[in-house]
């Protein structure tokens, strides 16, 4: 998106994350398979508890053909820069199991609330 678009009401904006399948994947011995995933599981879990990403998990993907998405999450720290190197240090992505795309996301402000997130109030 290259600019906001023009509303008459309040944007909040995020980070949305997506994973597709990498192009290692499916050359990868199961057992590797096995170990990336958890890898990637506590990737995500340190980045959530550290408050860069809000929410996160998989998605069912099977309609859609060839590429279907694997996994969504979003993040909330003002830069899409930062949350793809966060991303990308993730040790699936980069054995190739997984590929990232992270792209801003704006809905009407307030709409989204993550209960599970910590705040420091």
């Amino acid at each position: 998106m290259s600019k906001e678009p023009q509303v008459d009401f309040a944007l909040d904006t995020y980070e949305c994350i997506v994973l597709y399948p990498g192009a290692a994947g499916r050359a990868l011995p199961a057992e590797t398979v096995q170990r990336l995933q958890a890898e990637h599981a506590a990737h995500m879990q340190a980045m959530q508890r550290r408050g860069i990403i809000l929410v996160a998990g998989a998605v069912d993907g099977k309609a859609r053909q060839p590429d279907p998405p694997l996994g969504f999450g979003l993040a909330r720290t003002g830069s899409v820069d930062d949350v793809r190197s966060v991303m990308e240090a993730d040790p699936a992505v980069q054995a190739g199991l997984y590929r990232v795309d992270v792209m801003t996301f704006l809905c009407p402000a307030g709409s989204l609330e993550f209960p599970l997130v910590k705040t420091d109030s």
